[in-house]
């Protein structure tokens, strides 16, 4: 549990730059910022191992930026990622597939927006996309159907728990540090130096990057900081299609998303070790760290039930909540969302697969922050959130991040 406090000062010296977070985005960061010589580093990561919670428990989808906003961070650090993650795991011979995607307009009502997401790719540079009419849609995956589709070639499949492991490896073989066990429990900046106290010992860093993923608002408090937002955790239930009907699916299928809101729906991804999943969904958590079915946490609720803006969105998008929800309770909903795709597939195809949470910054007015968001202290850079397509935008996102560190810190 993270708390305020008076922190005993080490007797090592201060570290140059501390990194609260080991998941993708923390170790990219880290990994960026311990290639200068001579800079000591270390990731203060609080679970027992790395990529425990968003990094580690994904689709391992390799995004091509098709889906945001032409000139946002989004758009364009998941363009460059992409392509940065597929080279670091070539080189490394870690596994990864470029599949393609197929994104495919259920009904004739959804191809005006199969048309806008068409149109946001081509201005975010995305090469090889091509229409495809109804009865085309056969050509790339031949048990899917619909009005229209759109084919994405810059799209792929890794497995980022392994990637997580490279870029930690990558990090101590230059000297720097990775710490597990190390929850982060009080921070004071002082005379120069963020005397920080972890659940493994205590220590000092000149310069303090938190890359905390569903703790990131109670880290960047922790630190003296008005977030001016918080993360709403948002569960996803995975499914997977038994071994006889993965056949249904060759790469990646996906529906047209609804353009209100950042989740892509329920979408089939043949993963880099062959298996097919299902979802995920996303409806609101009431544990931000809960993996059973029925997680619960008495803090992360009452925060939840107490934040005004989660309300102010609730009420904005009651329907699709109400479906999400219903899809977390229900195999027959899942096997009908995947059906709009693929409509082959029943409720008798679809096994449980596990869950994860994903972390999801809303303000106080009920939006959802849209693209990632950075929050600057004293000698700290905050990032407040990094949904997806952070694991595909992860290595662009940490040179980035290191750069912004050493104009702020001169570190």
């Amino acid at each position: 549990q993270l708390s305020a406090g008076t922190v005993p000062r080490p007797s090592a010296r201060p570290f140059d730059v501390a990194v609260v977070g080991g998941g993708i985005v923390g170790l990219a960061t880290a990994r960026a910022l311990a290639s200068r010589p001579g800079r000591r580093v270390v990731v203060l990561e609080a679970e027992a191992r790395l990529a425990r919670h968003q990094s580690g428990r994904n689709s391992g989808v390799v995004h091509s930026g098709l889906y945001y906003r032409p000139g946002s961070r989004k758009a364009r650090l998941c363009r460059e990622g992409a392509e940065a993650l597929f080279r670091f795991c070539a080189e490394r011979g870690l596994p990864h597939r470029r599949t393609g995607k197929l994104v495919v307009a259920a009904t004739p009502a959804e191809l005006p927006r199969l048309e806008e997401l068409e149109r946001r790719g081509r201005a975010n540079g995305l090469a090889g996309l091509r229409r495809l009419r109804g009865g085309e849609l056969g050509e790339v995956e031949p048990h899917a159907a619909g009005a229209g589709g759109l084919w994405v070639p810059a799209t792929g499949v890794v497995d980022f728990a392994r990637v997580c492991e490279a870029l930690a490896e990558e990090v101590r073989s230059v000297g720097g540090e990775v710490r597990t066990g190390a929850r982060l429990a009080a921070a004071r900046a002082a005379a120069g130096v963020w005397a920080l106290e972890t659940s493994a010992g205590a220590l000092e860093c000149r310069f303090l990057v938190a890359c905390a993923g569903l703790q990131a608002d109670r880290v960047a408090r922790l630190c003296g900081l008005a977030p001016g937002l918080a993360i709403v955790p948002f569960r996803g239930d995975y499914w997977r299609l038994v071994a006889g009907r993965r056949r249904l699916v060759r790469g990646l299928i996906y529906p047209v998303p609804d353009p209100g809101l950042p989740f892509l729906g329920v979408h089939l991804t043949r993963r880099i070790d062959g298996a097919v999943e299902a979802g995920p969904n996303a409806a609101p958590a009431l544990a931000r760290e809960g993996y059973r079915r029925w997680s619960f946490s008495p803090r992360d609720a009452v925060a939840l039930a107490g934040y005004p803006g989660f309300w102010r969105l609730a009420r904005r998008h009651w329907r699709s909540g109400a479906a999400e929800i219903r899809r977390a309770l229900s195999r027959k909903a899942v096997a009908a969302a995947a059906a709009r795709l693929v409509p082959e597939v029943r409720p008798r195809d679809l096994e449980r697969a596990g869950w994860g949470v994903g972390a999801q910054a809303v303000e106080r007015s009920g939006e959802l922050v849209d693209d990632f968001r950075l929050l600057e202290g004293e000698r700290a850079l905050h990032v407040l959130n990094a949904p997806s397509p952070a694991a595909t935008a992860s290595l662009a996102i940490g040179r980035e991040l290191a750069e912004r560190v050493e104009r702020a810190g001169g570190i």
